[in-house]
């Protein structure tokens, strides 16, 4: 009987939680007067790269001439303003994004782009917004823990797909798909018959490339995940009819965005920040900069960790795992503790890495500068530092509610500058 309560009790909890979020944005979109109605609004969702699609898209759109306004993980624009988001949330609710779509409104912008996350689509964010494009790019394990399954993080993903289909009130809706990923039958029988329904592909992108001549495009796209970006970005823009040549220039001064595979400084080592978080974007960035050779793997230090508070806790482990699999050296920190034990955290990560791996070349150490401190010292001329899990995230949170001030790069920036004091000594 007190089972039965207990359940019953829950299940009415999480009744109450659904309407309130969903009454929430509803009142968020009535008090700006539900500004997507006035706007084109694309939507961008998967486990990896929407940041850098999001991005890309409003780079080449700006390229066209046209005014854009981004919401993202990374910052918040608005035609020629720009912050940082500081929310701590992807798809930050509170009545955010109707604000920043009713000021992309005044600003005259043409289009808005904003990410859309699996959390968001189950806290009902992306509701009572109309969406002219919703673009999927993959999907990977994450956030398993908060949505029950990996089957349960897909349908959020596919939610979205399927919200626009039956509920945005735009005349011309369209939607693309990573025609790769082995989850896009879903997105296709949730939206195929509701608009333009297409593809894109790292293969497909690569080659057009080759058949309309070669595409200088930014070393920063060069790698073989963000080819995927790219084509994104490109099946997208051509369909607005931007023209091949301005999508070209574009994709060659396009740079990137702050904390994704984020170059510090190149010699006499390279020193990367990069967001990769899950063992998917783990293994693509360490690929990434080592090539896949063995050669480069003996040169690799990585810096790495996993979130605490009850997020993800399994895929710890693999991260550990991996890189073992590509560095000469770990280096085991801190990420985002919300207030879990941070040892507890290193022990999991370490858990992964084989018995056979070196026991010198493992390192521990709770504090997150420190170990960006040792890690450069530990680099020798021809090296690569990497450190993973924080990205371009400002802030560095040590509880549930406490947190520092945060950037990698600039944390980088000290440990060389310190490492180049000392050695002149």
């Amino acid at each position: 009987m007190l089972i039965f309560r207990y359940t019953h009790f829950m299940n009415l909890w999480e009744r109450v939680k659904r309407w309130y979020h969903f009454v929430l944005v509803f009142l968020g979109n009535l008090w700006y007067g539900f500004p997507s109605k006035e706007i084109f609004l694309v939507g961008v969702t998967g486990t990896k790269g929407k940041s850098t699609v999001a991005e890309l898209i409003s780079w080449i759109l700006e390229s066209a001439g046209k005014k854009t306004a981004v919401l993202s993980s990374v910052r918040v624009k608005v035609g020629d303003e720009s912050h940082p988001n500081e929310t701590g949330n992807t798809m930050p609710g509170r009545f955010a994004i109707p604000k920043f779509l009713r000021a992309a409104v005044r600003a005259k912008c043409e289009y808005a782009i904003v990410e859309v996350t699996s959390q968001g689509v189950a806290q009902y964010r992306h509701r009572f917004l109309d969406f002219d494009t919703g673009i999927f790019l993959n999907l990977h394990p994450e956030h398993i823990e908060a949505h029950g399954s990996f089957e349960a993080y897909r349908a959020a993903k596919v939610r979205f797909f399927e919200d626009i289909a039956k509920r945005s009130c735009k005349a011309r809706k369209s939607f693309f798909v990573n025609g790769e990923d082995r989850n896009r039958d879903h997105f296709f029988d949730a939206a195929h018959q509701a608009g333009d329904f297409k593809y894109f592909s790292r293969e497909n992108f690569v080659e057009m490339k080759l058949a309309r001549g070669k595409v200088s495009i930014g070393d920063w796209l060069e790698n073989d995940f963000n080819l995927e970006n790219a084509a994104a970005a490109t099946k997208f823009a051509e369909s607005r009819g931007i023209p091949w040549e301005t999508i070209r220039r574009a994709l060659a001064s396009f740079r990137g965005i702050p904390g994704r595979m984020e170059i510090v400084q190149e010699k006499p080592f390279r020193v990367i920040v990069d967001y990769a978080h899950t063992p998917d974007s783990l293994r693509a960035a360490y690929r990434a900069v080592t090539d896949g050779t063995e050669s480069r793997k003996r040169n690799l230090i990585c810096v790495l960790s996993s979130d605490g508070g009850s997020r993800d806790k399994w895929k710890r482990p693999e991260l550990g795992k991996i890189a073992a699999e590509f560095c000469r050296e770990i280096v085991i920190t801190e990420e985002n503790s919300y207030g879990d034990d941070v040892r507890n955290i290193l022990t999991d990560v370490r858990s992964g890495i084989p018995k056979e791996f070196p026991h010198e070349r493992i390192h521990e150490i709770s504090d997150r500068r420190e170990a960006m401190r040792l890690a450069v010292k530990l680099a020798k001329r021809g090296d690569t530092v990497i450190a993973t899990g924080k990205g371009s995230e400002p802030f560095l949170r040590r509880g549930k509610s406490f947190k520092i001030r945060w950037n990698d790069r600039v944390v980088f920036e000290e440990a060389l500058q310190a490492l180049s004091a000392s050695s002149k000594n």
